[in-house]
């Protein structure tokens, strides 16, 4: 109670506070508006009886399931951001654009990944609308509405993209991330008022043993998250006491299990909605080899322990990746000895950054793994117990708890800065 009544005693952060609010809000008015053209009334059925659609719905903040005009959602955009990582392990240019050139560095290197989300939203609006099209979801479109709609969506993208880089700009909290979060919890009504009309009372200990499971994947994602590995440092502070004696200043350099958040959980699912939504779209090809190409995609992916193995495998990867991404051990040893500091036992420059690169990758690998088994939890408990909707239910936990801790560190960090 004294944190909420701190928050909205401080005039720039209540005003922060509300600003996103306001945009999630205008998010959720998005989603609901459908394009033209189309009957909404087949896809609630549709998405029932398909897993992949399902997902693709909840990175879409539900407007898949209205048809709506930001059906796409920030989804091209988080694959314009996967892509441009990327390439800044291939090229040094963008590299050096992305870690050392500062602010300045940084924008130049976010307006590539915008101007990549058009040419993204194009084709998934594309490969969408032709998905359902070719599914019966929707009736056949004449090529003004076919060719309208395509740009709606496309339009729909880079407007949700802008909101949630206004969320980081002028409000709290990373904006993807708080966008994706807002449409899943804005289903959570929905879902509680379906299962109180299928309730059965032979379902109760299933219930309570998911409840449970739901419980302790929280508290871990928890504990993890806010987990960390010290690194001693000393700082050589010289100062005259009783004939010129050497005091130092001794602090350590937190590493946490878990740098990357819920952003490897993002990526991995985007990149598993590739070869899906391709096989969707290969299946119902007049080409013999397209549709032989299609059924073993789908027969792979429908397998759940391949499935899982794969997006543990990609969670884990994009851990590593995206810690490499965003923590430097070179840089941060260069920042150590520039400030006289120094890690007890290890030369200043290359043996420490060797040293604090070998305690991240350990730590990271605890933290990674951990988050890939967290993930694939609900794939394991779906393949064993045959009930669909757990997957989807799981990885909405996951990004809930996660951004909720997220955006709780980033107000506290609000409230110290302006204690100081």
């Amino acid at each position: 109670m004294n944190t909420i009544k701190a928050i909205f005693s401080d005039r720039q952060l209540r005003n922060r506070i509300l600003f996103v609010v306001g945009i999630l809000v205008i998010t959720r008015i998005l989603a609901v508006i459908p394009i033209p053209g189309v009957d909404a009334s087949n896809m609630a059925q549709f998405l029932e009886n398909n897993s992949f659609f399902g997902l693709l719905n909840i990175f879409a903040g539900g407007g898949i399931a209205s048809f709506s005009i930001v059906m796409l959602g920030v989804g091209p955009y988080i694959t314009s951001s996967i892509i441009m990582q990327l390439m800044t392990i291939l090229s040094p240019r963008l590299k050096e654009m992305y870690q050392e050139e500062g602010d300045a560095g940084r924008k130049r290197f976010v307006q590539y990944g915008r101007l990549l989300t058009l040419p993204f939203a194009v084709l998934q609006g594309f490969a969408l609308i032709t998905l359902l099209i070719r599914q019966n979801v929707i009736p056949e479109l004449s090529t003004s509405i076919f060719v309208t709609n395509i740009i709606i969506v496309s339009a729909g993208t880079m407007l949700m993209m802008w909101l949630g880089e206004q969320i980081n700009e002028r409000g709290i909290g990373n904006g993807v991330s708080l966008i994706i979060f807002a449409g899943i919890v804005a289903a959570l009504p929905q879902s509680i008022s379906q299962f109180f009309f299928t309730f059965d009372v032979s379902q109760i200990p299933m219930i309570v043993g998911l409840l449970v499971l739901s419980l302790v994947v929280i508290g871990g994602v928890v504990y993890v998250t806010e987990a960390e590995r010290p690194v001693p440092v000393t700082y050589a502070r010289q100062s005259r006491v009783g004939g010129g004696a050497t005091l130092g200043h001794q602090t350590y350099l937190p590493l946490r299990l878990n740098q990357a958040g819920v952003v490897p959980i993002i990526f991995a699912i985007s990149i598993l909605l590739f070869p899906q939504l391709i096989g969707q779209l290969l299946a119902t090809s007049s080409q013999d080899s397209l549709r032989s190409i299609a059924s073993t995609i789908n027969s792979l992916l429908a397998n759940q322990w391949i499935y899982g193995g794969v997006y543990f495998l990609l969670v884990v990867s994009f851990t590593y990746f995206y810690t490499a991404v965003m923590f430097d051990p070179e840089k941060t040893a260069d920042n150590l000895q520039k400030n006289g500091a120094f890690v007890p036992g290890f030369r200043p420059g290359t043996a420490t950054a060797e040293y604090i690169g070998y305690v991240l990758a350990r730590v990271t690998l605890f933290g990674a793994v951990f988050l890939g088994l967290v993930a694939v939890l609900p794939v394991a408990v779906q393949a064993i117990t045959g009930l669909t909707a757990i997957q989807v239910g799981g990885t909405s936990l996951l990004i809930v708890v996660s951004v909720v801790l997220d955006l709780i560190k980033k107000i506290d960090a609000q409230l110290s800065m302006r204690e100081y």
